[in-house]
C-alpha cells in the first residue's frame, strides 16, 4: 500500500472533523441563540460534501487495508461523531503504518 493512501485519509479525517466541529459551534448559535442560520446552512453543506470525499478515502484505505465489514464501517461512521475522527485516525495511523512499512521497496546497496 502506497503512503499517499495514508496521508489522504488523515488530511480528510482532520478536516472532517474541523468542519464537524464548526458546524456542532452553529447549530448551537442557530438554535440556541437565534443567529448565523445563513452560515450554519453553509457549514452544514461545506461538511457534507467534505464528509463524502472522506467516506471515498476512508473506503479506499480500509480496502487496501483488508479491514473487516465492523472495522471499516467505525471508520466510516467516525466522521459524524464530534471528537472521534480525531481518536479513530491516530488508531488507524498506528494500525496501517506497518502495512506501509512491509511494502517499502527495499533499497540496494551499492
Amino acid at each position: 500500500m502506497k503512503r499517499s493512501v495514508l496521508t489522504r485519509y488523515r488530511a480528510m479525517a482532520y478536516v472532517t472533523a474541523v468542519m464537524l466541529l464548526v458546524l456542532c459551534t452553529c447549530m448551537v448559535f442557530k438554535y440556541g441563540f437565534d443567529m448565523g442560520e445563513g452560515l450554519t446552512l453553509v457549514v452544514s453543506q461545506v461538511h457534507g460534501v467534505l464528509y463524502i470525499i472522506y467516506l471515498v478515502f476512508a473506503f479506499d484505505l480500509g480496502s487496501k487495508a483488508k479491514w473487516p465489514v465492523g472495522k471499516l464501517l467505525w471508520v466510516l461512521i467516525s466522521g459524524t461523531i464530534p471528537t472521534a475522527a480525531f481518536f479513530v485516525e491516530r488508531k488507524v495511523v498506528r494500525e496501517v503504518e506497518p502495512l506501509i512499512a512491509d511494502a517499502a521497496p527495499a533499497t540496494a546497496k551499492a
